[in-house]
């Protein structure tokens, strides 16, 4: 009977390669809308000037990764600072 003294074989190939690339930081933004604006209203912007977004409030926000739609969620107050609670994941076909 032989035997293989070969690494031994992962139970998801994939899975295993994956492991290299696990603590590669990837930058994740949110999306809280846009809009657009005409050079001159630009121009006029001042501190305090408020700027009219594409969303209403509790509207799901955009999740991006490295510029990429990966989810949608809901702002939140968490502990005195801005979270995100995800509500769904973006599955590209």
């Amino acid at each position: 009977m032989s035997e293989s003294r070969g690494a031994p074989i992962p139970s998801d190939p994939g899975q295993d390669e994956l492991r290299h690339f696990m603590d590669v930081p990837l930058e994740i933004s949110v999306e809280l809308g846009q809009c657009l604006m005409k050079v001159r209203d630009i121009l006029q912007l001042q501190p305090e000037s408020i700027i009219a977004l594409s969303k209403s409030a509790g509207e799901n926000v955009d999740v991006l990764m490295n510029e990429r739609l990966i989810a949608f969620g809901e702002v939140l107050e968490l502990e005195g600072c801005t979270g995100i609670r995800l509500t769904d994941l973006n599955n590209p076909s």
